[in-house]
């Protein structure tokens, strides 16, 4: 009888485990799906094992413990039941914490376990919170200049927490593979993806592996997001394209990629239905392809992109400015540009007619022009500030430089960086900072 050994990384494995060695963490844990009642923690180990999440609102005092079934080495559990705006401390492992004995507290570093780490969940949907979010265009390069435009980022904010952030697409280069997004996201930003819930948008380098339609692929895998409306918003029954809330603020994710695009298809109709549905005071609508560019893509060309940035702008912008949109964020073109209080603009830059198409010139900034305004409540085709904020991982080449010349835009630089939005009640602030730490632009829009 011949007895063949099998990859010698596989019988290191088995012989490790057939040993007792506890299995390894190799990433997370991460925060997916946040609502005021409930977080989804997942995390990835070398080995299957079981999955349980020990938690509280103590730290050493994880007394309550959530798990899902069986073994593996894909951890995926859902906590239930928690209170709104809460802090909350937990961590991740085989088995549930054993309590602690009276006057004692469990240590945070238990053999085999990772150390306690903490989130906050999200207020109950409607009455204003101050709220930083955190937006990263295109930022999967791996490269020096991702993790520049992530420490200047970490350095601005400094102990002010990040309550969510967006990915807006293109997260893990070039192909979007598993091992892309192990180096581009997992390595790179692990302190923000336990602490503080990702809601990511599909670019065309992720959909390299990932398929809308059938909802598989790498993209898929990785991320759990609300299909059946649990975060606030209409039910999209899709990961590819869905909405949440957080306090007064509603966020559309679309997918500008891989999903139907026509007048008449399943996106845009439940895009009508959602927008219908919302009664926040903010409506942040977020995905990969600009409706204008002249960075390191050009809107105005048909055969860019194969048409997306064309349907972004003339199918699926007028709904969202019909619907009260008030910020569009997008990535793609590996630059910042930047609008002032605009709307109707649907075709090519020839046609746009400031006159006509902006509602508020300027700067949008205290202490310049002022501050864009808005009536407070859904009225249809009030402006939006259009971003496109491309450069977390790397700007245009300097050799041959884009040309910045959308005539939409009040600013625009070929400069890596991401962007921050702060939301304060009926104050919406958004700022963008280089991968050197600059603040390079700014702006306001406050609802009356």
């Amino acid at each position: 009888m011949n007895f063949r050994l099998g990859p010698l990384p596989c019988v290191l494995a088995l012989l490790a485990t057939s040993l007792g060695a506890a299995p390894t963490i190799i990433r997370g844990p991460y925060l997916q799906s946040a609502t005021p009642d409930s977080l989804v923690i997942r995390w990835r180990t070398d080995t299957t094992e079981a999955s349980v999440v020990s938690y509280g609102t103590e730290r050493g005092q994880l007394k309550q413990f959530a798990k899902s079934e069986g073994v593996a080495s894909e951890h995926i559990v859902q906590l239930s039941g928690l209170q709104p705006a809460t802090t909350y401390y937990y961590s991740v492992g085989p088995t549930p914490l054993a309590p602690p004995a009276p006057g004692k507290a469990v240590a945070e570093d238990a053999p085999g376990r990772p150390s306690t780490y903490s989130f906050t969940t999200p207020p109950v949907a409607g009455p204003a919170k101050p709220t930083r979010i955190w937006v990263l265009g295109d930022p999967g390069t791996k490269n020096d200049v991702q993790r520049a435009v992530r420490d200047a980022y970490y350095a601005f904010t400094g102990k002010r927490a990040t309550d969510l952030w967006l990915l807006l697409g293109d997260n893990a280069y070039p192909e979007g593979t598993d091992a892309d997004y192990q180096k581009a996201i997992f390595e790179m930003y692990p302190v923000t993806l336990r602490t503080s819930p990702v809601w990511p948008a599909l670019g065309n380098h992720d959909g390299r592996s990932a398929n809308s339609e059938t909802q598989s692929g790498v993209y898929y895998d990785i991320f759990t997001l609300p299909t059946r409306g649990q975060a606030g918003g209409v039910m999209s029954g899709t990961e590819a394209y869905y909405s949440f809330d957080y306090a007064n603020i509603h966020f559309i994710c679309l997918d500008s990629h891989d999903s139907d695009r026509r007048p008449d298809g399943a996106m845009m109709q439940w895009l009508k239905a959602d927008l219908a549905a919302t009664t926040r005071d903010w409506i942040i609508a977020y995905f990969h392809h600009p409706p204008y560019t002249k960075g390191t893509h050009d809107s105005d060309k048909d055969n860019d992109s194969t048409g997306r940035m064309n349907d972004m702008r003339a199918v699926f912008l007028p709904v969202l400015e019909q619907g009260g949109v008030d910020l569009v964020l997008t990535g793609h073109s590996h630059v910042y540009e930047r609008s002032p209080l605009i709307n109707g603009h649907y075709g090519k830059s020839p046609t746009f007619d400031a006159a006509k198409h902006v509602i508020q010139k300027g700067s949008g900034r205290d202490g310049g022009d002022g501050a864009y305004r808005k009536k407070r409540g859904r009225i249809p085709n009030a402006g939006e500030v259009s971003v496109v904020t491309g450069s977390a991982g790397h700007a245009g080449s300097t050799s041959k430089p884009p040309a910045l010349n959308h005539p939409v835009f009040y600013i625009a630089m070929n400069e890596a960086g991401s962007s921050v939005v702060d939301v304060d009640g009926l104050r919406l602030d958004l700022t963008f900072i280089t991968d050197k730490g600059e603040k390079k632009d700014w702006f306001s829009i406050i609802k009356e």
